[in-house]
């Protein structure tokens, strides 16, 4: 075991007797991971730091039913995906928003990566913008996919969706973000 996996574990024993501290560095470890998370789905900062919150504190009350099965942060990054997911259904905002509107929006840069540095960094904005320009469910599915790394079995799960369902709307949104990016709209 890595030491800051072992320094994770040490952290979330405290956390489930009650350390406040603790918390809160699993907190300061976690949440920009996560806001970033919950904004590429939700697609709004202010519902996104909501979901980031919500997820932080619906971890820290189930904390007894996390079984070590997947690091801490792939639990709680599914409660976030989950949460995210379940807002935009129950706020019913599918709406299609124009390539210009995409353009305006600010594209939150992922920690680590300089998107003004170079013409590489200026192709991956541009993918960025085309995909919140989607419909919601294509904008979905494919950060789901191609972003956060899920497989389609796990992107059935986490949607509700059968397989079939799952590789057709990949399929399609994928060729809807590609019709952007070359612009034949």
């Amino acid at each position: 075991m890595t030491p800051t996996i072992t320094y994770t574990e040490e952290l979330l024993v405290r956390c489930r007797k009650g350390d406040q501290r603790a918390q809160l560095e699993i907190y300061n470890k976690y949440y920009k991971a996560m806001y970033n998370t919950a904004l590429r789905i939700v697609n709004d900062t202010a519902e996104a730091e909501d979901m980031m919150q919500e997820a932080f504190i619906k971890a820290f009350t189930k904390l007894d039913s996390f079984q070590g099965k997947s690091t801490f942060g792939a639990w709680l990054k599914k409660i976030t995906v989950n949460l995210s997911i379940n807002s935009i259904n129950k706020n019913s905002r599918y709406q299609n928003v124009s390539y210009e509107d995409a353009l305006k929006y600010e594209v939150e840069e992922p920690e680590g990566i300089d998107l003004r540095e170079d013409e590489a960094n200026t192709k991956v904005q541009k993918v960025l913008r085309a995909l919140n320009g989607l419909k919601e469910s294509y904008r979905i599915i494919l950060t789901l996919h191609l972003i956060e790394g899920y497989d389609y079995d796990e992107i059935c799960e986490i949607m509700e969706i059968t397989a079939a369902n799952c590789r057709t709307s990949i399929s399609r949104a994928k060729e809807s973000l590609r019709k952007k990016l070359t612009g034949h709209d």
